[in-house]
Formats: C-alpha cells, sequence, structure tokens
C-alpha cells in the first residue's frame, strides 16, 4: 500500500541500502534529493493518513523529516562534501586506462573535500576542524592500504604533470621528479621491474632525461599539455625505447578489477546451465568475440540507439521483458542506480511488456545487494 502511494507521486523508485555495495548511502541520499518534491507532496497529501494508521509515531517522524529544511540541507552538505570521493570511485571502477591519474585525483580529491567542510564551517585555510581531521584520518587509512608503488611510477610517466600548464593551475603542485615520496616508490617499483642492473641504468638515465625535458623535437615539449599521455608516449616516446615498453602498458592500464569482473560476469552467462555442454574453449572464444564487438561498437552512433544499448547491462540474450529471470541484469546494474535516464528507459521498456499483475509489480523494490532493479 505504501509503495503504491509512492509511486503515485514519483516516477523514481526509492533505493534500499546495502552494506556490501560501496558508497550505497551517498547513492540512496542522491536519489532522495531527486525525488525530494515527490516526497513532500506525497507527506501533505491526503492519501498520507493511510499510512499513519500503520504507526503514528513513525509516520509522524517520517513526514517531520521529509517537511525539514534543516534535514535537506544536511542531505545537500553529505552529498557536497562526499562528491569529490564519489566523483573518483565512480572513475576509477571501469575499464578506462586510469592508473597514471589515481595519484592525481587522490589529492585533487583530498583538497576539494577539506574546501567543501572549511566553507560550510566558515573556517580559514590554516584552521581547525575536528571534523574534516576525522574524515582526513580515514581517508588517509584507505590510502595507506590502496596506494602502491605502480602507482607512483605511472605518475611519473604521465607527460602532462611536469608541463608548465598543469604546475601552474595550483601553486602547491610540483613535478613528479621533484616529489620525495613519488621517487621512493617509483625507484622501488623499477627495481623489482627491471632486475638487470645495465637495464635498469638504461632506464634511469632516460626517465632522468624524460624528466628534465631533454627531447630531440621541440614539439615534444610543447605536447606534453596538448596530447593525451599515451598518444605523447607513442608518438615522442622512441628516444626513450625502454622506458616507452613500460610506459606504454602502464597508461593504457585500468586501476581495478572491475573490467576483469565484468568479463567473468560475460563467461558466467554464455557457459551457464543453457550450455553446459559447451566446450570450455569454445566460451572463451564467444567470451573474447562478444568482448570485442562491444568496444567496437562503442565507436558507433548507434551504440546507445539500437539493440546494442543493452549490451553493457545484460547478455547476448537479452529480452527487454525478462527482468526478473534468464540474463537479468548483469554487469552495469549498479550504475543504473546514479543514472535516472537510463533508469526510466530500463524500467519504461519492461513495463510495456511485463505480464506481471499491478498488484505484484508493486510489491517489489530495488534491492543494491542484489544488483536487481524494482519495478
Amino acid at each position: 500500500m505504501r509503495l503504491a502511494m509512492f509511486n503515485e507521486f514519483c516516477s523514481l523508485k526509492l533505493l534500499q541500502v546495502a552494506d556490501t555495495r560501496f558508497a550505497s548511502i551517498v547513492v540512496m541520499l542522491k536519489r532522495l534529493k531527486l525525488i525530494k518534491r515527490c516526497l513532500q507532496a506525497m507527506a501533505i497529501s491526503e492519501q498520507w493518513a493511510s499510512y499513519r494508521e500503520d504507526d503514528v509515531g513513525k509516520a509522524q517522524k517520517v513526514k517531520d523529516m521529509i517537511l525539514s529544511d534543516l534535514w535537506w540541507d544536511k542531505v545537500d552538505y553529505i552529498l557536497e562534501f562526499t562528491a569529490p570521493i564519489y566523483d573518483m570511485l565512480r572513475i576509477a571502477d571501469t575499464d578506462k586506462p586510469c592508473l597514471h591519474l589515481v595519484y592525481e585525483m587522490w589529492d585533487s580529491m583530498i583538497e576539494k573535500v577539506k574546501t567543501t567542510i572549511y566553507r560550510h564551517e566558515g573556517l580559514e585555510d590554516d584552521g581547525y576542524s575536528s571534523f574534516w581531521s576525522v574524515v582526513y584520518d580515514i581517508l588517509i587509512d584507505r590510502w595507506t592500504k590502496n596506494c602502491t608503488p605502480l602507482h607512483c611510477l605511472a605518475h611519473s610517466l604521465n607527460p602532462k604533470y611536469y608541463s608548465i600548464e598543469w604546475l601552474s593551475e595550483n601553486p602547491k603542485r610540483i613535478a613528479p621528479h621533484r616529489d620525495h615520496e613519488i621517487s621512493m616508490e617509483r625507484s622501488k617499483c623499477l627495481d623489482r621491474y627491471f632486475e638487470d642492473e645495465s637495464e635498469l641504468k638504461v632506464v634511469k638515465f632516460e626517465f632522468a632525461a624524460f624528466s628534465g625535458g631533454r627531447f630531440p623535437s621541440p614539439d615534444a615539449l610543447k605536447d606534453r599539455w596538448d596530447l593525451l599521455p599515451l598518444v605523447w608516449w607513442q608518438y615522442h616516446g622512441s628516444a626513450f625505447p625502454t622506458l616507452q615498453s613500460l610506459a606504454l602498458k602502464l597508461l593504457g592500464q585500468p586501476c581495478s578489477s572491475s573490467c576483469a569482473e565484468r568479463n567473468w560476469s560475460t563467461y558466467k552467462f554464455i557457459h551457464s546451465l543453457k550450455r553446459n555442454k559447451m566446450a570450455p574453449a569454445r566460451a572463451e572464444d564467444l567470451v573474447y568475440v562478444h568482448s570485442n564487438l562491444r568496444l567496437l561498437s562503442r565507436r558507433n552512433v548507434e551504440y546507445v540507439n539500437t539493440a546494442t544499448k543493452m549490451w553493457d547491462i545484460a547478455g547476448d540474450s537479452w529480452n527487454e521483458g525478462d527482468i526478473h529471470g534468464g540474463a537479468g541484469i548483469l554487469e552495469n546494474a549498479t550504475l543504473t542506480l546514479d543514472e535516472p535516464e537510463l533508469e526510466a528507459m530500463v524500467i519504461g521498456n519492461a513495463n510495456t511488456s511485463a505480464t506481471t499483475s499491478e498488484s505484484e509489480v508493486r510489491s517489489e523494490a530495488v534491492d543494491l545487494d542484489d544488483e536487481e532493479i524494482g519495478v
């Protein structure tokens, strides 16, 4: 009954917090903000009396919170100072090459969170905030567990971070070869990667020339800011052949296992009970072809407008009306939790063909832990 009443006022769905999903609370708060007007309209409607009959005290508390400007201000503040953290997680949790961006994203994220908290508390940059101190300790603890020498090496091989344009954006920025922490971690990584002393010596000389801007072509110096890091190394890296080989590997590397997990999900669907007699080699070939076709399709405008628009959500036997069984919602279901347009498209298509009765449909809810979309 309560869900049916909510559906009368809002086209989007409520989300349920799941501790097993990262940032699920932030996603839920963002959804609450999107449906703020709908919730307020529902709380002052005549239908609200039917909800009050179940638990008068709880209903009044919920109504007071929904109609309280102070409570919504707190929601806005939480979303504001967690936005840089959430954005960094979203970027890192993709299959795009971003290993060389992690260190810089971390520094920028720390500054943005601090600026937001200090502005909210009305403090100067040199002031003290007990709340920021707690947040900072949590972030540093997490960074210490996840930061590796490989992040520092990839950061050091990004030509952009040596350009005048990048350094002048913030007076606190310094080039990677002048940062003591990055230099120490980079040395550890190079020592482990190049066991041969002569090869390690060559790499050190090449890195010294690269970081010092000693390039055979003047365009290489200017293109550090203009070109993408991977393109720069492909075009200008021949002067440092050993370092170029390493840079091309690191600058094309994602920084999380999400891309591998999506590949496992595709393999699991292809080698399912429907095809349990398939040889493993055949299944691997199908996964390989499926993944590469998807990557090629992303270059076309038709990718988001034709049948392939569902490739990142379900398997290759996707049925738009079948969201309860079969393929289900596979790879990027969690992305729709923060993308109302995609959710509306998926749910809208399902509504046109689903045969479930109205009462059964309204009894369902979105569960982040199961990664399913409720209708």
